[in-house]
């Protein structure tokens, strides 16, 4: 019974955010335009492991996921579809080199705060979560706009790098329901703290 509540309260929300996808792309063409590249399945590839071989990224977007599973409807779904939205944004403006002071801080600085906010069991209104996460992916988002590869197709780049965001939300979110036992709730928040330990180490130069 709990497999087949999970299953009809996940698949929903990941049949959502893939239909953000598209809208995405949308954001990012325009901005890509100048870079088109070869081989886009290239591209993607390299987009969708851009977020996942990075610990700071990591631990960010599955950190979203953690928090929105811990506060429930309607975060659980708004938090990882504002975060790749407002991430394929930054990544435009990236692709284009407009300029973002701080970036690497904002992306150790989003371990920090959002490991903290889950450690603590902050429960903040869905606006203000939500501002939070899209000014954190920001960061991401331009961080991975500059490091697109010039012989990489960046429409295929661009959508790689929000799947690979995906499927670390979808990670945060799993993990995230064993907040409906004690256990599991405590297990939830002490991640948390690691998470914000690891944005430390980024924030002060120890990895």
């Amino acid at each position: 019974m709990e497999h087949d509540n999970f299953l009809s309260e996940v698949l929903p929300m990941f049949r959502f955010h893939t239909q953000f996808l598209t809208l995405l792309f949308v954001l990012t063409a325009s901005a890509a335009a100048a870079h088109t590249g070869e081989g886009i399945n290239t591209g993607f590839a390299s987009g969708f492991w851009h977020p996942i071989l990075g610990w700071d990224h990591v631990v960010a977007m599955v950190a979203v996921g953690l928090w929105g599973a811990f506060l429930g409807q309607p975060a659980i779904w708004m938090l990882p579809v504002v975060f790749p939205l407002v991430m394929a944004f930054g990544g435009a403006l990236g692709i284009i080199g407009a300029p973002l002071p701080a970036v690497e801080t904002g992306i150790a600085l989003s371990g920090v705060v959002l490991g903290l906010l889950i450690a603590f069991a902050v429960r903040a209104p869905i606006w203000v979560a939500a501002v939070i996460v899209g000014a954190f992916a920001i960061f991401h988002g331009h961080a991975h706009g500059t490091e697109l590869p010039q012989q990489f197709n960046a429409y295929g780049y661009a959508i790689g790098f929000v799947v690979g965001t995906g499927l670390l939300h979808l990670a945060g979110i799993a993990f995230g329901f064993l907040t409906r036992m004690e256990i599991g709730r405590a297990a939830v928040r002490g991640t948390g703290g690691l998470i914000a330990l690891v944005g430390a180490a980024f924030l002060f130069g120890f990895a």
